[in-house]
Parts: C-alpha cells; sequence; structure tokens
C-alpha cells in the first residue's frame, strides 16, 4: 500500500435498503482508510433514475451511521453530473476514439457473436467502419463506443491477486452512452473516482473485470489507476448471491433483530478479522484490520445467527 494518504470511497446505488453484501463491502472500504487515517468519500450512483430515489439515499444515510461507518464527505450524485460526462465524452470524440453504434441488443446476444466461457458477448467491432452512408441509413439513435486496444491490462488486486484481462479479445469495444443518452456506469465511475481524487477502489469481485476497463479510460483521461480491492462475495447457505431484489436481511430487517456491533463482528468473523463471532465496532475492528487476513474466496454465511 502506499504511504500517500489514502482516500478510498463507498458508491452505493439507492434503489433499495442495503443487503449484508452492501454492508460488508462498505465495512472494508471504510476499516481500509480508517486503519491508515485516510479519507471516504460517500457517493451516490443513481445513473438509473427510474430505480433510485433520494428517499432511498436518506436511509441508506441513515444505515451507514447507524452501523458506525461515517464519511469525510460526499459528492453529487451521478444523476447530477451529466454535464461533467458531457465533458469527458467530447474528450474521447475529439481523440477520435468513439463511433456511433446501431446494433440491438438482439443482434449483440445472438449466436454469430464471440461469447465468453460467462455467458457474456465480446463486441466484433461491427460498426466500427461503417460510411456515413450507411450510418445515415439506420432510423434510430446509436449508442457509442470507445475502441479499445489490442493490449493486456495487468495489476494487483489487494484480495484477489495478479489479474490480467485483454480489452480487445475479452471485452471489444465499450458502449460509453446510450442511444437514450445515459452515460455507462465505466464512464461514470472512472470520471467520479479520477475528480475525487480517490486512491482505492473496494468493491465485490464481481466487478473484478470492470478494473482494466477503467484503467483504460483512467489512462484517456489522465488519472492516475488506484489500487484495487475486490472483494469476496456473500451468500446465503442454500449458495445463492445475496441480493437486493430477493429482500436478503437487508437492513429494514436487521436494525429490528440486531445490535450494529453484533452485525459488524459477524460480518468481520466471515472476513477473517475476528477469529469468532463477538460484537465489535468498527473503530475498534480498525487497530487490527490488515488485507492479508482477509478471505479471497465466496463466503457461505450463516444467516440464522443473525435471526
Amino acid at each position: 500500500m502506499s504511504a500517500v494518504k489514502p482516500v478510498g470511497r463507498f458508491a452505493p446505488t439507492p434503489s433499495g435498503r442495503m443487503h449484508l453484501g452492501n454492508v460488508f463491502s462498505a465495512l472494508l472500504a471504510w476499516l481500509s482508510v480508517r486503519s491508515r487515517d485516510g479519507e471516504l468519500v460517500l457517493r451516490m450512483e443513481d445513473l438509473d433514475t427510474q430505480r433510485t430515489s433520494e428517499e432511498f439515499a436518506r436511509v441508506l444515510r441513515e444505515d451507514l451511521l447507524w452501523l458506525g461507518l461515517d464519511w469525510d464527505r460526499e459528492t453529487p450524485p451521478q444523476s447530477q453530473r451529466t454535464e461533467v460526462y458531457d465533458r469527458y465524452f467530447d474528450a474521447l470524440k475529439e481523440q477520435g476514439l468513439l463511433y456511433p453504434c446501431y446494433c440491438t441488443r438482439s443482434q449483440l446476444h445472438s449466436v454469430n457473436a464471440p461469447h465468453l466461457s460467462d455467458g457474456t458477448y465480446v463486441y466484433p467491432g461491427t460498426c466500427r467502419s461503417l460510411t456515413d452512408a450507411q450510418r445515415a441509413s439506420f432510423q434510430r439513435l446509436p449508442s457509442w463506443r470507445v475502441i479499445v486496444p489490442d493490449r493486456v491490462w495487468h495489476f494487483s488486486d489487494l484480495v484477489q491477486g495478479d489479474y490480467a484481462l485483454n480489452l480487445a479479445s475479452e471485452c471489444g469495444d465499450m458502449v460509453m452512452r446510450r442511444a437514450d443518452g445515459v452515460y455507462v456506469y465505466q464512464l461514470a465511475v472512472t470520471v467520479d473516482d479520477g475528480e475525487a481524487g480517490v486512491t482505492e477502489v473496494v468493491r465485490g469481485m464481481d466487478l473484478l473485470s470492470s478494473a482494466p476497463r477503467q484503467m483504460y479510460l483512467q489512462e484517456l483521461f489522465g488519472f492516475p489507476h488506484p489500487v484495487y480491492a475486490h472483494v469476496p462475495m456473500l451468500l446465503a447457505e442454500d449458495g445463492r448471491r445475496l441480493s437486493k431484489r430477493d429482500r436478503d436481511l437487508d437492513l429494514g430487517v436487521l436494525r429490528q433483530r440486531i445490535t450494529p456491533e453484533k452485525l459488524i463482528g459477524t460480518l468481520a468473523h466471515a472476513a477473517g478479522l475476528l477469529d469468532k463471532p463477538e460484537a465489535v465496532s468498527p473503530r475498534e475492528l480498525a487497530s487490527v484490520f490488515d488485507w492479508n487476513r482477509v478471505q479471497r474466496d465466496s463466503i457461505c454465511l450463516n444467516t440464522h445467527s443473525l435471526i
């Protein structure tokens, strides 16, 4: 870890109450910076305004404070930063790296498109070389993609270890703005983290492959690469990933059943930071926090202990 004072962030989506997986990531992000007298930034990722609301954001802040997870500053939510994203989008255009894409969702998921083992598609560059006449023939608005180079991005994750991804062969040219004008996660997050001075990103391991995508954009925008820590996913006893959709032990339920100290202690034990699940405050945990103790693989949580 760098000797520079760390700046971490917690960037939840205010689309409902936090579940245990959200709390787990928030706790580790908080502990990482607090253990080194760093700064924590809170940001609401509300690009999808159909699912998010300020009421959910308000409750989310209350839940974080109930847990003892405070923050030093809150940056504007993504829904208020469209003009900022416009500037970075225009910068990509000026570099000649953007082109309009008219592919439909069904085309992108067709059997003719290349796919990875997890079922996600690799964009084959269908619209990259269209002529002006071909583009004019479409009767729909395009999304906009950024050209990616045939290059491997390497980094060492604090939890998952060494990771590498070739954007050209394992991703393809990436969408930066959807046809409806909404900017995508990869662009917004890169800009938000870069402008906030974030030096470390702690989040779930399901976002591991996003890091090389964002590292590429960081280079294009002139931002330094942060340190990454992709933490294990929390699973229910039956192996299901905990999610807001299933209302699995969200904070609305847990706050009626358990103290914040018991909840924090249970998650700290699951992570490998405590030898046994015992009530503890985040402040007490900060003095013993060590990334080397955090478990790498997904964690099956004994949810019955929280009832």
